[in-house]
């Protein structure tokens, strides 16, 4: 492939900058979950039997961890490095609520959705809750440049999730359009987690420009592959894919036009555009007509060619920050890139 990122001692898992970065925020993560537990809390009993069905069913808390490294980076922070990181994963979790209820989703991190529970109206009103609760937060520091940031980061978000919702199905839809789509619905948001972490520790304009591009190219690199992971990995073939909680092939019948999907469209034969279109966005699509799908995606290389993509945004995210003081922390983030690819094979 073409953007192959330059070897990293260890590399022998790609697990190594998220176990470090683990570690290394594990002590201001505790801090981050108290305050978690304590901002999802509601005299109405069913807010936060929501909010902690979603908050505990497991996820890395990746994003939260790079608003925490962001600001160990440089050192100076004043503790508001803590709220910034709950909001950020409120914000995040807040997004996930909302995202079940459009996509008419039934699982979340291997377990069923909070809408599959409770009803779609209460996991709508609860996302809007956290949401709440992030910018009380935020305000709570009186920074406004972070609120700013994060504020305009939901706006963004949401004009991603709708450009999304009007592409559902839409043959027409072209790369560029699946661009935008992901920058804004997932890099938006750890562009606005590093650059909040850099602002915590006190970093120049210069530095904290720096680590939102790297969080910006970090996303697009993660949303790429898990768009891919989606349709099994590579060589995985029509399996479920590990870590998403979810069954592969969700993405095809709910109709999402990703980028394996489009660039095998792109290159498809009248017949084999007819036999993604009868798939896609079809909830009851079964194992048969996935794997017809897949070979499509295959026989068009769609699969390589979005990790190519991954692995070219990964690799930016590593230049981003090279000018940055070294440290252990900044090569934390670097290996951290390795392991957003690598999650796909």
């Amino acid at each position: 492939m073409g953007n192959e990122l330059q070897p990293v001692e260890k590399k022998e898992t790609g697990n190594e900058g998220i176990e470090r970065l683990i570690a290394a925020t594990a002590h201001d993560m505790e801090k981050v979950n108290e305050l978690i537990l304590e901002r999802a809390s509601s005299h109405v009993e069913v807010v936060p039997q929501i909010a902690m069905h979603l908050i505990e069913a497991g996820g890395k808390r990746l994003r939260p961890m790079l608003t925490l490294a962001s600001a160990s980076l440089f050192g100076q922070g004043k503790g508001n490095e803590i709220k910034y990181a709950a909001a950020v994963e409120f914000m995040h979790n807040a997004t996930l609520l909302h995202d079940d209820v459009v996509d008419e989703s039934d699982m979340r991190r291997g377990k069923p959705a909070a809408r599959k529970i409770w009803g779609n109206q209460a996991s709508v009103l609860v996302g809007d809750f956290l949401l709440g609760q992030a910018f009380m937060m935020l305000v709570e520091t009186q920074s406004m440049k972070a609120l700013d940031t994060l504020s305009k980061a939901a706006a963004t978000i949401a004009e991603g999730e709708v450009l999304q919702l009007s592409k559902t199905k839409n043959l027409a839809t072209r790369d560029r359009d699946y661009m935008q789509i992901i920058n804004a619905k997932t890099a938006t948001l750890f562009e606005a987690a590093t650059r909040v972490g850099a602002m915590a520790g006190q970093a120049s304009q210069k530095q904290q420009d720096a680590m939102a591009i790297y969080g910006r190219e970090l996303g697009l690199a993660f949303q790429l592959v898990d768009d891919v992971l989606d349709y099994g990995g590579i060589n995985r073939g029509a399996k479920d894919s590990p870590g998403l909680g979810k069954n592969t092939g969700d993405d095809l019948r709910e109709g999402k036009m990703t980028l394996p999907i489009i660039l095998a469209l792109e290159k498809a034969s009248e017949s084999e555009r007819g036999i993604i279109s009868d798939a896609l966005g079809r909830e009851n699509a079964d194992a048969g007509q996935f794997a017809k799908v897949l070979d499509i995606i295959n026989r068009y290389h769609g699969l390589e060619t979005a990790i190519d993509r991954a692995l070219g945004h990964a690799e930016n995210a590593r230049n981003a920050i090279l000018e940055l003081p070294d440290s252990e922390l900044r090569e934390i983030l670097r290996e951290l890139t390795h392991y957003t690819v690598c999650r796909v094979r």
